[in-house]
């Protein structure tokens, strides 16, 4: 009997303890869900009740000095399913046979899609960049779906297709390095756009804006039973251009539909230094990066970031003539009336230079006009490599302009100091190459451009600049401004600046920059064919313009690549950017 009672205890004592573990796992397992890791679990339970639809923040836009959005948003529209939606296999199966062929995607790409999201727990989605059109049909099919949710989104745009297309840019999903490197300050998601080249790269930050989401209160079967918090997007601020929208088409079309539909066109301020046009052809469609998913796929979006217009670099032909001239009259001793014969060629002792017509008796008016070889290696002869290397010097060639620009290039500045330096001879062929702009003198576009608008404005080399400013639009806050910035000036006397206006307004009027020749204003100019072992010669046209009475206010530099020669390639571009800018309305209705 004692036996049993004994062995009754030791049972009792058991269950006892048994009870006792259990209590304390039981309590354990409390204190980890309320205090240990409380937030945990209630990021848990949040997650399975919660849905985040992200929305992505409207860019700022980019506008032209008159007020055009050549950059802008239009609304898009993402589908989404949320992954706490109904999972049984045949609802799975009708939900991707429907949606596939609206979406254009195969079922199994639909299915693969949903199985993410139910894996991952989170919303996932199911297409992007969904039109207006599209969601007509696909609003329908919500009534039969829950779990499918569309969201008002947004989308980069390009209004007037591949206007400014080097200056401004594309966007492209964000990529590895990208990603390791991103602002931390800006609310990246992976699946993100993100500049890729031109000022959508450089102003980034400012035109990103803030992202916004949709948090949605889900039921068990994916319903949405209510919004929990609409989080309104933040835009990102807009950039306003020095751009004038109708000189920067008229450039574009003009080198479109020249000889070759390659070059660059430039204009700048010359009182300022403000980029009125700078256009590269070929362009590209900066919208192809960014498409609705019902447009047609581009099969191949590998374009050409070259900049011509700042990277390209070529000897800028007769139009360096004009230094020629200043360095000969600075000189002293010029008379203009003087008369040099040109029988078509010029005897150098060692070698015979050709000009490129028998011209005959030329003075300095008539030898700009003509743009006579023969005239201008005499009067190089005359005047010596030296100082037509100083006034080189002094319109900064060698040098970049200093525009806001990725990798523009420097060119050449050419003559016998670099020779004297690397202990090499200089001959009297370098000196008369030299003064007609051959030889081993290299300049860009952009550079042209600055050196016409020198010119225009007797000497100011100003530092080329597009940004007018930045300005957060919902509040007017001006986050950043461009300013006109004088990198030096071109000493030279007033009667010299007289004698060289006085040249080129000839030039235009009776000599090969003829096609400039424009009623009611004032225009200066100077045409160059720059040489090319490599094929047809290049075409250069450098111009500038005044209303009568008033100081030039408008300098312009285009350049036609394999164009054969500069007055009738490039002086019709040239033409009609300057009636653009002084005539718009005139230019709007041709």
């Amino acid at each position: 009997m004692a036996a049993v009672k004994v062995s009754f205890n030791n049972r009792l004592r058991f269950l006892l303890a048994l009870a006792l573990l259990a209590g304390a796992v039981v309590a354990l397992r409390l204190m980890d869900i309320q205090l240990l890791r409380h937030s945990h679990y209630l990021h848990l339970a949040e997650r399975n009740r919660t849905q985040v639809l992200y929305q992505t923040a409207p860019r700022g836009r980019i506008f032209t000095a008159d007020g055009r959005a050549v950059a802008s948003n239009a609304p898009a529209f993402n589908l989404y399913y949320l992954s706490a939606g109904p999972q049984d296999e045949p609802y799975l199966r009708r939900l991707a046979e429907d949606y596939a062929p609206r979406l254009g995607l195969t079922v199994s790409q639909v299915r693969d899609k949903v199985q993410t999201g139910i894996r991952s727990g989170k919303a996932v989605a199911l297409a992007e960049n969904l039109s207006p059109k599209q969601v007509a049909a696909l609003k329908e099919l919500q009534l039969y779906y829950p779990g499918v949710y569309l969201i008002e989104d947004n989308k980069r745009v390009y209004p007037f297709g591949s206007f400014a297309s080097h200056l401004l840019g594309y966007l492209g999903s964000i990529e590895g390095q990208e990603w390791k490197n991103r602002d931390l300050s800006l609310d990246y998601r992976l699946n993100a756009k993100i500049g890729k080249n031109g000022l959508e790269k450089k102003f980034e930050k400012e035109l990103k804006g803030r992202d916004g989401g949709v948090y949605l209160e889900v039921d068990y079967r994916g319903r949405v039973k209510r919004v929990i918090e609409d989080r309104k997007w933040r835009p990102g601020a807009d950039v306003y251009l020095t751009l004038d929208f109708d000189v920067q088409r008229a450039a574009e079309e003009g080198l479109k539909n020249s000889l070759t539909g390659r070059g660059a066109a430039v204009a700048l301020d010359p009182r300022t230094g403000a980029v009125l046009a700078l256009a590269t052809a070929p362009a590209f469609e900066p919208g192809m990066f960014v498409p609705y998913s019902d447009e047609p796929e581009v099969k191949s979006k590998k374009i050409s970031e070259y900049n011509l217009a700042v990277q390209g670099i070529y000897p800028p032909a007769s139009t360096f003539k004009v230094i020629t001239a200043i360095a000969a009259i600075e000189k002293g001793g010029f008379d203009p009336e003087k008369t040099v014969y040109c029988p078509g060629f010029y005897d150098a002792g060692s070698r015979v230079f050709k000009c490129w017509s028998t011209h005959g008796a030329d003075n300095f008016f008539k030898g700009m006009a003509d743009s006579c070889d023969v005239y201008f290696y005499t009067l190089a002869a005359q005047t010596g490599p030296a100082a037509i290397e100083k006034v080189q010097r002094m319109f900064q060639f060698g040098k970049p302009t200093g525009i806001d620009l990725p990798g523009e290039k420097a060119g050449n500045l050419y003559g016998p100091t670099k020779r004297a330096r690397r202990r090499s001879y200089w001959f009297i062929g370098d000196t008369l190459n030299l003064s007609i702009g051959q030889g081993e003198l290299l300049v860009t576009p952009i550079k042209m451009a600055q050196y016409a608008a020198a010119i225009a404005s007797q000497g100011k080399v100003w530092r080329p600049y597009y940004l007018d400013k930045v300005v957060y639009h919902q509040t007017g806050k001006v986050l950043r401004e461009g300013q006109p910035e004088l990198l030096g000036t071109v000493d030279i006397k007033p009667s010299t600046w007289k004698l060289i206006f006085k040249a080129l307004k000839q030039t235009v009027d009776e000599g090969t920059a003829r096609r400039v020749k424009i009623k009611g204003l004032d225009v200066y100019g100077k045409t160059g064919t720059a040489q090319n072992p490599h094929g047809d010669d290049h075409g250069w046209f450098m111009a500038f313009a005044a209303r009568p009475g008033e100081e030039p206010s408008l300098a312009v530099a285009v350049f036609v690549e394999f164009g054969k020669g500069g007055s009738s390639a490039a002086g019709p571009i040239a033409r009609h950017m300057i009636e653009a800018y002084y005539f718009p309305e005139k230019t709007k209705h041709e």
